[in-house]
């Protein structure tokens, strides 16, 4: 039987540092409701993705996409560059 792959992952953020060669680290972040006080309170996560170009810069606003492993940590990449920092 032929089955379809499932949609990959894809996360918008913000990039935080490009100093690796053809990798950026990517913070997303996500609002999540208190279980107890129904307060949103910000989640935050750091993620490393491929950056073939070497084009992101920081503070530019991208999107992420999951992929098969990279190297130790790299299972993202970057798929587009919403907005660029000014």
């Amino acid at each position: 039987m032929n089955k379809e792959r499932g949609m990959k992952r894809q996360l918008v953020g913000t990039v935080m540092s490009n100093k690796m060669d053809k990798t950026v680290t990517v913070q997303v972040e996500r609002l999540v409701s208190h279980p107890v006080y129904r307060k949103y309170v910000r989640r935050r996560m750091k993620f490393a993705a491929h950056d073939e170009q070497n084009t992101c810069g920081i503070g530019d606003r991208v999107m992420i996409t999951e992929s098969r492993p990279i190297s130790k940590r790299k299972r993202w990449r970057v798929s587009q560059i919403i907005e660029k920092a000014v």
